[in-house]
C-alpha cells in the first residue's frame, strides 16, 4: 500500500478510535477501511464517521458529567455551540491530513514548514476555543463540574491526537 493510501487510511482510523465501528486488520495490525468501489474512503465516508465520534463524545460527556436537570436544560445547548466550533476546527485538522497526504512524497522544505505552522494554528484554535467557552459553561454549571468537564473534552480529544499522531509518517521519512 502506498504512503497516500496508508495516510488516508490512518485519517478514517483515527475515528474507529472513540469505539466500536467495523474495521478490517491487516497483516501489521494497521486498520483498513474499504468501501464496495475499493477506493480511497471518500469526504462523505470521513463525515459519517466525524459525527460517529461526535454523538460518542457527547454520551461519554453525559455518562460521565452528573447533571441535574436543571444543569442539563442550560449545560447541552451550550455543549452543541462549543461542538459546532469545534467541528470547523475539525474540518481544517482534515483538510491537513488530506493535503499532506496528496503531497507526500514530493513535500518540499518550504512546504514541509508551512504544513507545521498551519497544524500549530490549528492547535491554537482549539485552545482559544477552550478559553472562549471556560466562562460559558460556568455560567451554568458550579466550578467542578466546569472542571471536569473541560478534563473530559481534553482527554478524548488527547486519546484521537495519539492515535493520529502514531499513524501520521514523519515529514522526514519520505526521503527514505
Amino acid at each position: 500500500m502506498n504512503k497516500k493510501m496508508a495516510m488516508v487510511l490512518m485519517l478514517v482510523g483515527v475515528y474507529f478510535l472513540s469505539g466500536p465501528h467495523a474495521t478490517a486488520q491487516t497483516a501489521t495490525g494497521e486498520k483498513a477501511a474499504t468501501s464496495q468501489s475499493d477506493q480511497v474512503v471518500s469526504d462523505q465516508d470521513i463525515q459519517l464517521l466525524r459525527r460517529d465520534i461526535r454523538s460518542e463524545k457527547k454520551q461519554i460527556i453525559a455518562a460521565n458529567l452528573s447533571l441535574t436537570a436543571t444543569e442539563a436544560t442550560k449545560f447541552w445547548p451550550v455543549y452543541d455551540q462549543y461542538q459546532a466550533e469545534y467541528k470547523r476546527i475539525g474540518d481544517a485538522k482534515v483538510a491537513l491530513i488530506k493535503e499532506y497526504a496528496q503531497s507526500w512524497g514530493t513535500i518540499t522544505d518550504e512546504q514541509a514548514l508551512i504544513y507545521l505552522r498551519r497544524s500549530q494554528d490549528i492547535d491554537a484554535s482549539v485552545i482559544q476555543l477552550r478559553n472562549k467557552y471556560a466562562p460559558l459553561v460556568s455560567q451554568v454549571l458550579p466550578g467542578k463540574k466546569t472542571a471536569t468537564f473541560f478534563q473530559l473534552v481534553r482527554r478524548i480529544e488527547m486519546l484521537l491526537d495519539v492515535q493520529l499522531a502514531s499513524q501520521l509518517p514523519l515529514m522526514q521519512s519520505q526521503d527514505q
